[in-house]
């Protein structure tokens, strides 16, 4: 479990965060070659940023109070024992490094319960963030915005415990298998392109068909992303396994984001907060403790 150095941690996260607002800063800072040049201008800007996401400047819900959004029950491995509250589970630690990096102590989060499509609805927030394994997409942005992502989705293969790619440790293992996927995925590319199967991919119109196809012994696996393959081999299949994750394929990967009120005043802030964890690590360690290493998802080769 990861313990934060408590001496030293209030210090790096105000130094971590401001070094990601100033990045944010000088990355959206306008060009413009007429302009007298003004040197203190750009450290200017990126302290007074720094200043608005100090924890007595943020405007929130309730005063003093950093709300979290979150559905029940609280799924692993993104929470543990439905219990945001524990810190317990990739979303809850990830959640609470991001408030330590705003200033907030542990006991000055406060979780609500909101159900997962009431969280990307338009219309006005209870809470001041929303995490619940919500990708971000240009649709959903049209009604809420996004922090910076603080996951980006691997995708897996799912199977049954007597399937003969159970004991899978390579992509090789895989070549001969019956795979499957919903149609229209990227998902489907996985198969087609980092796989490359012997026998043509299934397609299904729903993943919940494509389970169904993997009960029926249709197919020998079934690739999903990784949150849909730990929820399809603990709750939709009596013997699931994930047989592993696929190593990261080409394009953009789909991210999963904060969700805030659209044109939330935390908006920058979190994001900063966010690509501070990234880029010290703390993702990667959170990751690898209830992602990468636990719940048998290990990374195939």
């Amino acid at each position: 479990m990861l313990r934060p150095h408590r001496s030293t941690a209030p210090r790096l996260a105000a130094v971590g965060l401001a070094a990601a607002l100033a990045l944010a800063v000088t990355a959206c800072a306008p060009e413009d070659e007429t302009a007298t040049p003004e040197p203190a201008a750009g450290s200017g800007s990126a302290s007074a940023s720094t200043a608005a996401c100090s924890k007595e400047s943020l405007s929130l819900v309730t005063d003093g109070t950093f709300t979290v959004g979150t559905d029940k029950p609280a799924y692993a491995p993104w929470f543990s024992d439905d219990d945001p509250t524990n810190g317990k589970g990739y979303e809850s630690a990830v959640t609470y490094a991001v408030a330590e990096q705003l200033g907030f102590s542990r006991d000055e989060v406060t979780w609500i319960t909101v159900p997962f499509t009431n969280a990307y609805a338009p219309g006005d927030k209870k809470f001041d963030v929303d995490i619940n394994q919500v990708s971000i997409t240009e649709q959903r942005r049209k009604a809420v915005d996004f922090s910076s992502g603080y996951y980006d989705v691997a995708q897996a293969v799912v199977t049954t415990a007597d399937s003969p790619i159970a004991g899978a440790t390579t992509l090789a293992a895989l070549k001969t298998a019956k795979l499957g996927a919903q149609v229209g995925t990227t998902s489907y590319t996985a198969i087609t392109e980092q796989i490359q199967p012997e026998q043509q991919a299934a397609v299904y119109d729903t993943n919940d068909l494509a389970v169904q196809a993997l009960k029926n012994g249709q197919i020998d696996g079934l690739v999903v992303d990784l949150p849909t393959a730990f929820y399809a081999a603990a709750a939709q299949l009596d013997d699931g396994k994930i047989v592993g994750q696929l190593p990261p394929g080409s394009g953009t990967a789909d991210q999963f984001g904060f969700v805030l009120g659209k044109g939330s005043a935390l908006t920058t802030c979190v994001s900063a907060a966010v690509d501070a964890l990234r880029a010290d690590g703390t993702l990667t360690e959170i990751e690898g403790e209830y992602l990468s290493n636990a719940g048998g998802a290990p990374l195939l080769q």
